[in-house]
């Protein structure tokens, strides 16, 4: 139930407004009170498979627009919106953003400030790019999602326990399985929320971030105010990377980091952002993203004027070790800037963290989100939350099997 855990909000936001027709890769459950209709494809990344789909749905009704807001179909789904006609940036800008390798090269062409990188498929190929670049350095899949595969490495002793850990994540999916070995941006984390309608790009919202101590990036706080004075620095950024990619229609998710108070590319991601900052976006801003991108699709110009101005936050909970979930409660009342507090995992479940083989899914317990009239207290509230969660976790050796009943 994850998926409606961190992409619910999205559904219903575009079911208010539009039939749905779902192309998925599992029977749906909690989807069935937001569709029309529904076809599963066991793997909506094949494109043979996806766009069959596409052209059956297309037989049963007239199709006003296709979009997703998943990371791995969004190559697929352009090539789908092409070929039935329909609104979409080209799924060559698609593909650009999916290959971190492309996105860099472009904004370099495009004088976009980013990092230095290097593309590698082997640990020599990652030694002397690392002699090129400098230490410290960061190393990722070239086509990843949510972090997973990111590591930084300090030393050369470090680099190669870093590139066999992105190296095991890069073969997750279809698309490039290189590595790629970057210079380490040091500065504050962000990210820009943006829409692009007909090659006009809005800057909607900056979200602020905190993330683990390195070598993981693993993200544990967000935060957006709709005040938040950053916005004049990172949208002319986010606007050059966005056009530097052929990015022509939809919501793009931003991430930057600021050196020396500039900001540089990390990457560009072509969809809704993940972690729920859609939502938070809303809660601060009243702009309706999900809604937005479905008016994209459809041909339609979105609403993107903010209609509130205010903050909301999200913490996203981790335990310290890896280990068996014994304990996990709330204790208290919840006020009313409490929005959620939502748990994917329960007693008995095991934790598994980054650094012994997890990810955000086998680590995080769930996330918080709280609201308030600035980024501060918004933050304050959900640390204030976060202290009255009761949970314990039993370690164990990594190498030892979960206990019966766990899940890994």
């Amino acid at each position: 139930m994850e998926a409606e855990a961190y992409r619910g909000y999205c559904l219903q936001s575009v079911a208010a407004a539009y039939d749905v027709v779902l192309i998925t890769g599992g029977e749906p459950t909690w989807e069935v009170p937001y569709l029309r209709d529904c076809m599963v494809v066991s793997d909506p990344t094949d494109q043979a498979a996806l766009s069959a789909a596409g052209r059956t749905l297309a037989e049963r009704y007239e199709l006003a627009g296709v979009f997703t807001w998943t990371e791995w179909y969004l190559v697929p789904v352009a090539r789908l919106a092409r070929q039935l006609g329909l609104p979409t940036t080209m799924p060559e800008a698609m593909q650009a953003c999916r290959n971190k390798a492309t996105s860099r090269a472009l904004f370099a062409r495009h004088g976009v400030p980013s990092a230095a990188s290097a593309s590698v498929r082997t640990l020599a190929e990652a030694e002397a790019a690392a002699q090129r670049i400098g230490y410290p350095l960061v190393l990722k899949p070239a086509a990843g999602a949510a972090s997973i595969g990111v590591i930084r490495a300090d030393t050369p002793e470090q680099l190669t326990a870093a590139f066999a850990f992105a190296d095991q994540a890069s073969g997750l999916g279809r698309e490039p399985t290189s590595v790629l070995v970057e210079e380490y941006l040091d500065g504050p984390e962000v990210s820009v929320e943006c829409i692009t309608y007909r090659g006009e790009t809005t800057v909607v919202a900056v979200t602020r971030k905190t993330v683990s101590a390195p070598p993981f990036f693993e993200e544990l706080v967000h935060c957006v105010d709709a005040a938040d004075p950053l916005l004049g620095v990172v949208a002319p950024v986010a606007r050059a990377a966005i056009r530097s990619l052929g990015i022509t229609d939809g919501a793009s998710h931003v991430e930057m980091r600021l050196v020396g108070g500039r900001p540089r590319l990390v990457e560009v991601n072509g969809r809704i952002a993940g972690d729920m900052i859609g939502h938070l976006v809303h809660l601060a801003t009243g702009i309706d993203l999900p809604r937005a991108a479905a008016d994209i699709a459809c041909g339609q110009a979105p609403d993107v004027t903010a209609t509130r101005s205010s903050a909301a936050a999200i913490k996203l909970l981790y335990p310290d070790t890896s280990g068996t979930l014994l304990r996990l409660r709330l204790d208290g009342a919840n006020p009313s800037w409490l929005e959620r507090a939502h748990f994917q995992h329960q007693v008995g479940d095991h934790l598994l963290l980054p650094a012994d083989g997890g990810n955000m899914w086998t680590a995080r317990i769930g996330y918080l989100i709280t609201t308030a009239p600035t980024a501060d207290l918004a933050q304050a509230r959900a640390e204030q939350t976060a202290r009255r969660i009761q949970f314990h976790v039993e370690p164990r050796p990594v190498d030892e099997p979960a206990p019966a009943g766990c899940q890994v």
